[in-house]
């Protein structure tokens, strides 16, 4: 797992596979409630996850987890 952040875009991403990510992923709105603009995507490809983005993470994610992250610009 990799966790990167983009303090520019205020959105973290969590990679949950090691392996390379190859083209032709799909991103799938999570559902929130009540429903959201900064609602979170989770990425895919083959009917398996591979990633989570979460937009707004310096408001939804606990602030040792920003600090852990890979910064990206």
């Amino acid at each position: 797992m990799r966790i990167t952040n983009s303090p520019a875009a205020g959105a973290v991403y969590i990679r949950l596979t090691g392996g390379p990510l190859t083209p032709g992923r799909a991103a799938i709105q999570a559902s929130t409630r009540p429903p959201s603009k900064h609602s979170s995507r989770l990425t895919g490809k083959d009917n398996r996850l591979a990633g989570l983005d979460i937009p707004a993470a310096s408001s939804r994610l606990h602030h040792d987890l920003l600090e852990e992250a890979g910064i990206i610009s």
